[in-house]
């Protein structure tokens, strides 16, 4: 839509795309455009598949949509597999040539950092917001369950597919505890205060400051706290806010597990609250799962040097890849703590519901 704007918006642009004079692409386009001072305008299947212009069954620019939007498909980059050799630096940057190889979308190459290589594995990138992707293997599944059907990754020749589901608001919240409530110095003194309580106190806290994610899209939905009473602490509130995020994870894991017909035994984790060990016991108790934190959590960096090691040979296959995964934590389900998870996702359930009631009416 914001191509389809300029060219009909921006005078000259749609001659300068009709003659050649004007492409476009994502961000992945324009590095490599500019590495490679203009040899190569490409992008790789999970970057193309995010313009809603990409057929991801037929793995090349949709016609019917390039119609739809009039775009000129001469504008657009070529595209290109996940793990392939796509030129060679041309800039005064580096002191000689080097190749430029490997290309993912962020969350995709969390997941293949994750090393999430058979069906059925999920990671969750704990950011600002929540990221869950789940292998799929290589035939996509139309979501039944409002999660987005995507392209993992394509490497020699074999593409894998993924379902995804996004929450707005995970780490932010912190943040705004952090920064509007004042109830924390700094973000990882939450784990701390947590612990001051036993339990929630029977607060439970819908963060939707940004609208509901998946798998319920509710734009209208504002952040929402339950069950405040005199006898609440910002202990009880911040306990509240951890479980949040894990519950809203909790959410969008039942529906990959409802789409795709594969239990999820095991989520891996990565993003920078990783490190809060409060909130990834949480989150193992409300899936009754594990959860396994990676020695490396950076796992989007390591994803795009797996692709790129690939491409030039300095791994021979993925098989060598994943020897180098290594585990930091492993988080169990505790089954003292059974029968309060049963009362925090019955008061979540219960509270979703009630401000699903609120926007609506």
């Amino acid at each position: 839509t914001k191509i389809k704007w300029i060219l009909d918006n921006v005078e000259g642009a749609r001659e300068k795309a009709q003659n050649g004079e004007l492409i476009c692409g994502t961000i992945d386009t324009w590095l490599v455009w500019n590495l490679t001072r203009g040899d190569a305008h490409i992008t790789d299947v999970t970057n193309a598949s995010r313009t809603l212009l990409f057929n991801i069954h037929s793995m090349e620019w949709d016609k019917e949509l390039l119609e739809l939007f009039d775009i000129p498909a001469a504008m657009l980059p070529e595209v290109k597999e996940s793990s392939e050799i796509y030129g060679e630096s041309r800039t005064t940057i580096f002191a000689h040539k080097v190749k430029i190889a490997g290309i993912a979308g962020d969350q995709q190459a969390a997941l293949f950092g994750q090393q999430c290589i058979e069906k059925g594995m999920v990671k969750n990138t704990y950011g600002t917001g929540c990221f869950m992707l789940m292998n799929i293997g290589d035939k996509p599944i139309r979501s039944k369950n409002n999660l987005l059907t995507t392209v993992a990754w394509k490497i020699n020749g074999k593409t894998e597919y993924a379902l995804e589901g996004s929450i707005f608001i995970g780490g932010a919240l912190v943040q705004w505890l952090r920064d509007n409530l004042n109830i924390i110095y700094k973000s990882a003194d939450i784990e701390q205060l947590a612990l001051t309580e036993k339990d929630n106190g029977g607060v439970t806290f819908i963060p939707t400051f940004a609208g509901l994610g998946a798998p319920y899209w509710n734009a209208r939905a504002q952040g929402t706290l339950f069950g405040l009473t005199r006898a609440t602490t910002n202990g009880h509130i911040a306990r509240a806010s951890l479980e949040a995020i894990s519950l809203q994870t909790r959410d969008v894991l039942q529906a990959m597990e409802a789409d795709s017909g594969i239990p999820i035994k095991e989520l891996r984790v990565d993003g920078g609250a990783t490190a809060n060990n409060l909130l990834m016991q949480i989150q193992a108790n409300v899936l009754n799962s594990k959860v396994v934190r990676p020695k490396i959590t950076e796992t989007t960096a390591l994803g795009a040097a797996y692709l790129a090691g690939l491409a030039v040979g300095f791994w021979k296959n993925e098989d060598e890849i994943s020897k180098f995964w290594a585990q930091d934590r492993i988080f169990e389900p505790e089954a003292e703590q059974e029968e309060q998870t049963k009362k925090i996702i019955k008061l979540w359930t219960k509270g979703v519901k009630a401000l699903q009631y609120w926007t609506e009416n």
